[in-house]
């Protein structure tokens, strides 16, 4: 099916290859990626980009005894391609399948697990340090994103390598993209860097026609001079960030240039101290759907190769709190928006375009966005900053110090709280409960569906101080129990009115508790359910009085059972003396992996089919 890829099965099955078959190979992956990702979803633009930059250093170096980290590891698919696992790409995500990122219980060539952006360098660095501590001899290879390189503990391990100077190679893959288009500083730093370079390489092509002739040769010696003295001055200018840090600096090059790729990474190995590559790629190379929208691509589910296109049409829960914020917004001038380089994922691209000048995309910079939010809510604007639960993890310092200590109004709007899926464990919002739950000051909501997640946001307008509201991946959906009445403050409301065992559902387990109850009812148990929408403050009067006429009370959510919801109302129950058994269902103490939602549930106990089994268990 592929005329060379089919021979490749690890990565010594290229080293005797040139540079034609390298490019030929190229290709194969490419198709390869296309056909694959489009059946079974993933991250496509990205890997697109590093087919050359994977092949040159599984070329020159000589994994795993040379140690590639790969900073996020979304990109790593042709480096598992490469290293034995093509054969598993048809599993790629699915429950007990391949992951889809760098899994060190996968491969021996996988080196760190990795998810987050930034911590590339930060591991790099250790790995060296200790490579000589031992008296050892191998390469370390951090391969980093200019959207990742701009994030806080990427330029705080720069800085430390420029002062520890370990023998180890940064490659800056530059395709100038994060998931969406990259900002800040440092991007236009480097993108200043890329036209300089190409400026230069004009004039040497212009210098090849003038040497045609004897005047032209002439006028070419004259303005080689001017052109010499202008490159040695933009050269200082580009290395000079990086020289600054005691870090060499190589580049730009073209990543998509295998021998110019391979020069450049044996040239850094000769290197003693820390080496910077600054490789150009182009993001979604080779299939135009994803070259031509690269952040549409960046992570896809399944879609057709032909037309490029998902066959869901249905709205996502992260556009419809876009569309809710716009008309938030619409209404109050002091409405802003926040996000920290993923202005798609949050659904914020459309608020961006009718408020550019009351929207902010940070970078990746979480700690910096909450304080930011702080300095505005401070000056009397109202912030929201939406964010993945996952990635406001590293902004929980801030959260506490900066936000609640002070009672600043902020609303953090996070998404993908709960079991995300395919992503697996680095992406899981199944914290969020907990750490927030710990945080003073703090109101946390989580709605049954998208009509009582707009309803909530109504109401982020009335509470002037900190507030989260979490809310899951995917696409938007209505429940057909309750009402949809304007929601006071920490009150719940009553799905189902039953006897003997009482559930307090929150946020996405209320749909889950409801097909709960229909399984339940076939066997003639009745349990009463509550949309349990507050974490914080909890509906104290309402479970107070349904304590009285329920023996058990069960809790539910998709959160870790320690310190969540269920740990909140145990502390409930127990301060007031009621004397009710209860029972927590949620997520173990444990890392959940990747795989479909349905069958994740299914494995942590928060299916339907397990919340039913649980409770007739009590009732026999």
């Amino acid at each position: 099916m592929y005329n060379y890829l089919d021979n490749v099965n690890s990565p010594d099955d290229i080293k005797n290859m040139d540079t034609k078959e390298l490019d030929l190979l190229a290709k194969d992956i490419r198709k390869f990626l296309v056909r694959s990702v489009s059946d079974t979803g993933g991250h496509l633009a990205s890997n697109l980009g590093v087919v050359e930059l994977t092949l040159a250093l599984h070329k020159v170096f000589n994994s795993p005894e040379d140690k590639f980290i790969w900073d996020v590891g979304h990109q790593s698919y042709v480096h598992k391609i490469l290293t034995g696992r093509k054969d598993k790409f048809d599993t790629l995500r699915k429950f007990n399948g391949l992951s889809g990122f760098p899994k060190e219980c996968e491969s021996e060539h996988d080196i760190f697990d990795t998810g987050h952006s930034s911590t590339s360098i930060s591991v790099g660095a250790g790995l060296a340090c200790a490579r000589d501590i031992n008296g050892e001899d191998y390469s370390v290879i951090s391969i980093i994103g200019d959207g990742s390189i701009t994030g806080g503990m990427a330029l705080e391990a720069l800085n430390h390598l420029g002062d520890i100077k370990p023998n180890m190679i940064v490659i800056l893959n530059d395709n100038e993209m994060s998931i969406d288009e990259n900002v800040g500083g440092m991007s236009k730093h480097l993108s200043s860097i890329i036209k300089t370079s190409t400026m230069n390489k004009m004039k040497d092509e212009v210098e090849k026609i003038l040497n045609v002739t004897p005047a032209g040769n002439m006028i070419s010696k004259t303005a080689s001079k001017v052109k010499d003295s202008i490159k040695s001055k933009f050269a200082l200018q580009d290395c000079a960030f990086f020289d600054s840090l005691g870090i060499d600096y190589l580049g730009p090059i073209d990543g998509h240039d295998i021998d110019e790729i391979t020069r450049a990474l044996k040239k850094a190995k000769r290197k003693n101290g820390p080496t910077l590559i600054h490789v150009i790629t182009k993001k979604g190379k080779g299939y135009k759907f994803a070259e031509d929208q690269p952040h549409k691509y960046h992570g896809v589910s399944k879609f057709d190769i032909k037309t490029g296109l998902n066959p869901s049409s249905t709205k996502s829960i992260s556009k419809v709190v876009g569309d809710k914020l716009i008309q938030l917004a619409s209404k109050d001038e002091k409405i802003v928006a926040i996000t920290a380089a993923m202005p798609s994922g949050t659904g914020l691209i459309d608020f961006g375009k009718k408020f550019p000048k009351r929207y902010y995309d940070v970078g990746i910079a979480e700690q910096h966005a909450v304080t930011f939010s702080c300095g505005l809510a401070k000056a009397g604007m109202k912030p929201y900053f939406a964010v993945y639960s996952s990635f406001l993890q590293r902004g929980y310092d801030q959260i506490i110090h900066d936000m609640a200590i002070t009672n600043k109004n902020v609303k953090l709007l996070i998404d993908r709280a709960g079991l995300v899926g395919n992503d697996g464990e680095t992406h899981h919002g199944i914290f969020d409960l907990s750490y927030l739950n710990n945080v003073p000051n703090i109101v946390v909501m989580a709605p049954k569906d998208t009509k009582e997640l707009e309803l909530m946001m109504d109401l982020s307008l009335e509470i002037d101080g900190p507030m989260a509201i979490r809310y899951p991946r995917g696409n938007s959906y209505y429940i057909d129990k309750g009402s949809y009445e304007p929601i006071k403050l920490g009150k719940y409301e009553i799905i189902n009115q039953g006897k003997d065992v009482l559930i307090l559902a929150i946020g996405n387990m209320v749909k889950q508790s409801i097909e709960a109850i229909d399984i339940l009812n076939n066997v003639g148990i009745n349990p009463t359910l509550v949309n349990a929408r507050f974490l914080k403050p909890i509906d104290e009067n309402m479970i107070t009085e349904l304590a009285k006429n329920h023996k058990y009370i069960v809790t539910v959510e998709d959160n870790v059972i320690t310190g969540g919801f269920g740990s909140r109302i145990n502390k409930f129950i127990i301060d007031n003396k009621l004397e009710n058994e209860i029972i927590n269902i949620g997520i173990k103490d444990e890392f959940v992996p990747h795989g479909d939602v349905n069958s994740l549930y299914e494995s942590c106990g928060i299916s339907p089919r397990c919340i039913a089994s649980k409770i007739e268990g009590l009732l026999k």
